[in-house]
């Protein structure tokens, strides 16, 4: 079992943000639970992954050639892996991860964080996302999320596949259990066909 954790590549100003990714990189390697992240020494991230490493735990790093430099790349991981896109970074750290525990952090944060939740409502795979709310940092894009639901924009069932956690146990046990079966995201299909049509779609292809 391997879990990704995506946080920020600074600390930021509140003391619980660095104990909770601490507290997480301890867990996981306690527990035997391998951590897959992006493969910075700065910030939360390398927080969470010298607590891992110090506690005997499997860290893999994913990081992209640009990077490497500029988020200072972790040389004391178990293993770094150094890719030529954040494409292919975040499609790497998918592919190694069975499900993704997401600390405070910012736009990078949140982009790997709704990829991942976009792949998971289009059915592309199956893996659980949860938000470690740490001091109600999430509280507002949760409630993003509700109000998307009540606007007709995102399925209840859909909205939670964001799970959200307050604890590092709670986060690992919503982490470590299967996905929930969830219908198609398109609510406007509902018992109709697409747009009208019947028959097959001509595609282009380039």
């Amino acid at each position: 079992m391997r879990l990704c954790v995506y946080c920020g590549s600074n600390t930021g100003n509140v003391p619980a943000f660095a104990d909770a990714a601490r507290h997480l990189g301890t867990a996981f390697a306690n527990r035997g639970i391998g951590m897959v992240y992006g493969g910075g020494s700065v910030g939360l991230m390398g927080i969470a992954a010298d607590a891992a490493m110090e506690a005997d735990g499997e860290v893999i790093g994913v990081i992209t050639e640009q990077l490497v430099n500029a988020e200072v790349a972790h040389r004391g991981l178990t293993r770094l892996e150094v890719v030529p896109s954040m494409h292919e970074r975040k499609a790497r750290l998918s592919e190694l991860a069975d499900g993704f525990v997401v600390l405070p952090g910012g736009f990078g944060t949140v982009d790997e964080f709704a990829e991942m939740l976009t792949w998971n409502q289009l059915g592309i795979t199956a893996k659980p996302v949860v938000l470690l709310d740490i001091d109600g940092f999430w509280e507002p894009l949760l409630a993003w999320m509700d109000k998307a639901v009540e606007a007709g924009f995102v399925r209840a069932s859909h909205r939670m596949l964001a799970q959200r956690a307050r604890t590092v146990d709670e986060a690992i046990a919503l982490a470590c259990s299967p996905v929930p079966d969830t219908p198609h995201k398109w609510l406007d299909r509902d018992g109709t066909p697409a747009h009208g049509h019947t028959g097959p779609i001509p595609v282009v292809r380039p």
